[in-house]
């Protein structure tokens, strides 16, 4: 069992997923700031009980890191400390884009879906 995530300074894409079936489930956006998000992620740790995380990396098209590329990290890097599971980062290039041209009414929690499968497909 995974528990991904699609990071953003106002709002945390959330999705489930596993190794066997290889899909995800989208799952209620995290709509929080600050310590709240880890009370948020604390709850739905509890809830799914996960296996290890998966973490959304965002990057320019041309794979260069920007701003949101150093804050993903660190709180990819919190998560890691707080809670001692592993976080598998995933670069995140176009999940949200393609979420948009999926229709998805929730964006964040649809590129958490896409950013997940495609760790899923990554697995041996």
């Amino acid at each position: 069992m995974f528990l991904a995530f699609d990071f953003g300074l106002k709002r945390i894409g959330v999705a489930t997923g596993n190794r066997l079936t290889r899909s995800a489930t989208p799952q209620p956006t995290i709509a929080a700031e600050g310590d709240a998000r880890f009370e948020q992620i604390a709850l739905r740790l509890k809830e799914w009980q996960p296996d290890a995380l998966v973490f959304g990396v965002p990057y320019h098209p041309d794979g260069a890191a920007h701003e949101n590329t150093a804050r993903a990290l660190k709180f990819a890097r919190q998560l890691r400390g707080r809670h001692g599971l592993l976080v598998f980062e995933v670069d995140e290039r176009y999940s949200t884009t393609e979420a948009h041209s999926l229709g998805a009414r929730d964006a964040d929690a649809a590129s958490a879906c896409i950013i997940l499968e495609q760790f899923l497909r990554s697995l041996p």
